[in-house]
This record gives C-alpha cells, structure tokens and sequence, in this order.
C-alpha cells in the first residue's frame, strides 16, 4: 500500500534513496525493486531487521534489477548519520506527524538531499485527521501517537523555508513542487475506528471495513481502484507533498 508516486518523485534505476522513518519498509521495497540504491532508516531495530530479512528474500528471488542495493540504518531522525547531500530522493512517509520537533528533522531531511534532488513527504490529511481527534481522544493520545495536524500551507512553508538562510539572502530554500492525496477508503475505517473504540478490532462494522481494505490490497478490484480514484482527492487520508532541492550556482545538477 504505497502513499507515494515515485514517478512523480523522478525516482530512477540507480539512484540513492533514504526512506527516513520506514517502519515496516513499504515504500523502501518498492524502491529497491526500481532499481535504486535504497537506505531503510528507522529507530526501531525489530522493524529494522525485518525489512533487511525481506531485502535479502527480494533478491535471493530475483525480484531487482542487478546492481540494485539495499541496507539499513538504525538512529535518530534529528541527528541523521549521512553526509550533506548524500541522497538523489528523500521520502519521509506518515513520519512527521510523530515528532514533537519536525522542524528539526526536515532541516535534517533537506540537509541530506542533493542539490536538483528531490523530496516527498507524507502525512495525515487535515479533515480526515480532525474528524478522527474530535471522535476519539485514544487515537492521538496513544504513546507515540500523532502530535498535531498539519495543513497543508504549514507544512509546505515549513519545508520550504527549511535550508533557507537566515540573512534572508540566496539559499537553498526547497522548491515545492506539488501535492498529491492517497488513501480515500480509509478514512472511513478510521472514523470508524474511533467512534465505536480504536483497539476495539471485534466490532462488526470494523471488522467488516477491515476486510473490505484487505480485499482492496490483495486482490486490487476495479471497482474499489476507481472507487479510490474518486474519494483520493475527496477524502483521501493521507497528503503528500513534492519538493525539489535547488541548485546552486557551481553545484552538480541531476535529475
């Protein structure tokens, strides 16, 4: 269940990647199989060691291209282990919204990318997020729940000044790019969740939408393809926004 579109990131064979924040590796597994050269990082080492398991499973059969690489990386978001301007593409999927210093980890996450990089972020979109706080008060006070709900002007002025100098001269202030919105049928199941109790799994109406979503991502109905195109854009549960780092003048330059 992928949040973001890598052909709109311009993710190509070969290029180095950092999916920060990777969890259960979604995204880095597709990236990997495009060919990159993908960095899973995480501060949690059991998610950690499974996406190196499943790494090596992909390539033991067959599944990347040839000279494709993947590892890990375990550590902190606010203090990321990688040189300046290490990265072709930089994704931060559903991560942001953890973090009581975001701010911290985006000038982490643009200090990593490579000038004419570019850079998607992914969080909970701002109507669905608010209906799921105003119904359940457990569904953000959990521990390492979601800190707050983004606009989208917020968080695309907090990325976009991130780099930026502070004299106000030329920097290298991000570029946004454009956004794009995903997962339309499960804001509902959300909402659900957190009327009727969200570790309430039992519920008949939750488990009814729970199958529904696990039919949508096993089997991909037409229906339910064009049912999400249609509610994407509507209600789509997550947003995410696409940046791209400027180049400076005498800097290299890419795609």
């Amino acid at each position: 269940m992928l949040t973001v579109d890598f052909d709109r990131l311009g993710l190509q064979p070969g290029d180095r990647v950092l999916d920060m924040g990777c969890g259960a590796g979604r995204h880095a597994f597709e990236m990997y199989r495009r060919g990159a050269d993908v960095v899973a990082f995480d501060q949690d080492g059991d998610e950690l060691a499974g996406v190196l398991e499943l790494f090596g499973a992909m390539k033991e059969a067959g599944e990347v291209p040839d000279g494709a690489q993947a590892d890990i990386k375990q550590g902190d978001a606010l203090s990321l282990p990688f040189a300046d301007g290490e990265f072709d593409r930089v994704v931060a999927a559903e991560v942001l919204e953890h973090l009581h210093d975001d701010v911290g980890a985006i000038t982490e996450l643009v200090r990593v990318l490579r000038p004419g990089g570019t850079l998607a972020v992914s969080v909970p979109r701002w109507l669905p997020e608010v209906v799921n706080w105003r119904l359940s008060d457990d569904y953000h006070n959990a521990e390492g729940g979601h800190v707050r709900i983004y606009t989208d002007h917020e968080l695309i002025d907090k990325v976009t000044k991130a780099g930026a100098p502070n004299d106000g001269g030329p920097g290298t202030a991000m570029a946004y790019e454009g956004r794009g919105y995903a997962h339309g049928l499960h804001s509902p199941y959300w909402w659900i969740k957190c009327a009727v109790g969200v570790t309430n799994d039992d519920h008949p109406a939750a488990r009814a939408y729970h199958r529904l979503l696990v039919w949508e991502i096993m089997k991909q109905p037409r229906a339910l393809r064009l049912a999400g195109r249609v509610l994407d854009p509507l209600i789509g549960k997550s947003l995410v926004l696409y940046f791209r780092k400027p180049v400076r003048l005498g800097s290299p330059t890419g795609g």
